[in-house]
């Protein structure tokens, strides 16, 4: 009898602490941790066991120590959470960048004196692959141990002298999420120095909207949608919600029967107006990025054929939002030239990361710069729609205009430890 009880009460205990949704971590180094928070120190070192602690620790990823930039991460279910960070340190001045999972931006450089401690928080989307049984999105191999698709919320703190004296991991359900859907210019890059405009924006918006980016490199609208990611995305949507879709770059490619801007491409990406609509949600359809295509005249050259004209042309007869990125963007890029262009995209001499014995020159993806400068175009164009989401702007947001971009020079990027040579796929 006594075995069937603690049998009882070990089950019951493991139930609860997988159920458990909410966290409080004490990174201050003191000797006795605040009621009810648990004392990190450098021993905490994440396992499934544990679900939580120091991750990425021993390779070329991550390090722990004082001032150096870290990884930490939570097993949690799917779903959005509110995290509270407490920057600073009582004994030294600090710069701190936050960001999560796959590089999502939320804070850059918050600056604390000795002794001074600022709070920044944000709501954070996790997933995982499981939609409901055992069925799965099914993600590329490249995809596989990607920190979008894991089974925990991974928070990176960086930048020139990192410093945290404490964190808490909430979930909430009662916040709009957008979710984002499209290619390589949209999803959350893993790794240095790509970089996509759904990772940049939720630096510019407060905690009470919550950005889940399910875009994924080389996708189509039809692929997206054959890889169940959309699936997955449906069993998280609520109404209130957006769905922000932009596609075009890898769909012009197909050559197949029926396919075509006007044929296949239209239906699908009514399959996301529907599907948006019919949970409540608010569909948003984005027209492709313009590529740098410059003409001797300095003017860019359309590459995208007949893209982005049906994808106005379903926005126009469906009643459907739009986002026009591609005049946006052309705009932007001769603003810049055709030579200072290339420092919004991956041009990089030869040996500028480790392994990369040749120049790398994308004319399609973005680094972290050029993906900052998208992200704003993406928000003037909320802010034409005069979404209700705009309220959640942060103060510090200036208003962009594409015909002046930020200077290039004064734009500073912490770097992770992750770094690929290998270009995203798509193009």
């Amino acid at each position: 009898m006594k075995r069937h009880i603690a049998m009882l009460l070990a089950c019951c205990c493991t139930m609860l602490s997988a159920q458990t949704t909410s966290y409080k971590f004490d990174f201050s180094g003191k000797k006795k941790a605040k009621e009810g928070y648990t004392l990190v120190s450098p021993e905490t070192l994440y396992t499934p066991e544990s679900g939580y602690g120091y991750d990425f620790v021993g390779d070329e990823r991550a390090t722990v120590g004082d001032q150096q930039p870290f990884y930490f991460s939570v097993n949690v279910p799917d779903g959005n959470y509110r995290v509270n960070i407490v920057v600073g340190d009582r004994r030294k001045a600090g710069v701190t960048t936050l960001r999560g999972e796959s590089r999502r931006l939320f804070y850059e450089r918050v600056a604390t004196k000795k002794g001074e401690y600022k709070t920044c928080t944000f709501t954070i989307n996790k997933r995982g692959t499981l939609i409901e049984g055992n069925e799965h999105v099914r993600i590329k191999d490249r995809e596989k141990g990607k920190l979008n698709w894991d089974d925990k919320l991974t928070i990176e703190v960086n930048g020139p002298a990192p410093q945290i004296e404490e964190m808490t991991i909430e979930k909430v359900d009662d916040v709009p999420t957008i979710f984002l859907c499209g290619n390589s210019t949209v999803v959350d890059q893993d790794n240095e120095p790509w970089a996509s405009w759904g990772q940049m924006i939720p630096r510019f918006f407060d905690e009470g909207v919550c950005f889940a980016n399910y875009a994924e490199s080389g996708e189509t609208a039809v692929t997206f949608i054959g890889a169940k990611r959309l699936k997955k995305l449906l069993t998280q949507v609520k109404p209130g919600d957006y769905i922000v879709v932009e596609f075009g770059h890898n769909d012009q490619k197909r050559k197949g029967v029926g396919d075509g801007a006007f044929y296949s491409f239209m239906y699908n990406m009514k399959i996301f107006v529907d599907e948006a609509r019919r949970r409540g949600a608010t569909p948003i359809l984005v027209t492709p990025t313009q590529r740098r295509s410059f003409n001797e005249e300095g003017k860019i050259t359309d590459t995208h054929l007949d893209y982005p004209e049906a994808t106005r042309f379903l926005c126009n007869r469906e009643g459907v939002h739009l986002i026009d990125l591609h005049a946006m963007t052309r705009t932007l890029y001769e603003a810049m030239g055709p030579e200072a262009s290339k420092g919004a995209f991956v041009h990089y001499p030869a040996n500028t990361y480790p392994g990369q014995s040749k120049p790398l020159a994308d004319n399609t993806h973005f680094n972290p710069y050029g993906a900052y400068q998208i992200s704003k175009c993406i928000i003037e164009g909320m802010k034409a729609l005069d979404l209700d989401i705009l309220k959640h702007l942060r103060p510090d947001y200036v208003p962009y205009d594409p015909a002046h971009p930020d200077d290039r020079a004064a734009f500073q990027w912490d770097d992770s430890r992750f770094v690929e040579i290998l270009k995203p796929d798509g193009n």
